[in-house]
């Protein structure tokens, strides 16, 4: 389920409490039953990419460097903070299991692969960039994505 399904803005930023919501009562769960929650991607491995990337642009890339930061300082380092504060809003206590953080092209691997019909299968995914990688390509078997290879950023055919 996507946020921006339930609230109507297109690539709504805001913590996803309605699609959170809307797949736990799909599943007849409350947060304190989950095993574990997963994200999407690394976070400190995308702000090293962002640093990197403005260091080397440095000073041009200056304007974009300040718009994205206070973001980055308030809210993306502090993701598992997000997450347990985010899950507990309705239910009042918090999120005291395990957070997984996953690499954003292994996110898109299994997000395709696992709801498959298929035990074995190849993967190619492809965006713009997740933390370094812009497209990466290998196997799934039984419960388990390999990846296998990865292209970089900058060099990007998504």
């Amino acid at each position: 389920m996507q946020e921006e399904r339930f609230t109507r803005a297109k690539h709504d930023e805001r913590f996803p409490t309605n699609a959170i919501r809307g797949c736990l009562e799909q599943a007849g769960l409350s947060h304190d039953q989950l095993d574990y929650v997963g994200y999407y991607d690394k976070p400190f491995l995308t702000f090293e990419r962002l640093l990197e990337t403005y260091v080397s642009y440095a000073p041009r890339g200056f304007r974009a460097f300040a718009s994205a930061m206070p973001i980055w300082l308030k809210q993306k380092l502090r993701i598992p903070r997000e997450i347990r504060q985010g899950l507990c809003r309705d239910a009042g206590s918090p999120y005291t299991g395990p957070l997984v953080f996953t690499e954003h092209h292994e996110s898109h691997a299994a997000g395709a692969f696992f709801p498959s019909p298929f035990e074995e299968s190849a993967f190619l995914t492809m965006d713009g960039v997740g933390e370094w990688a812009t497209a990466s390509w290998g196997t799934g078997r039984g419960n388990r994505t390999d990846l296998s290879h990865e292209l970089h950023f900058p060099h990007s055919l998504g």
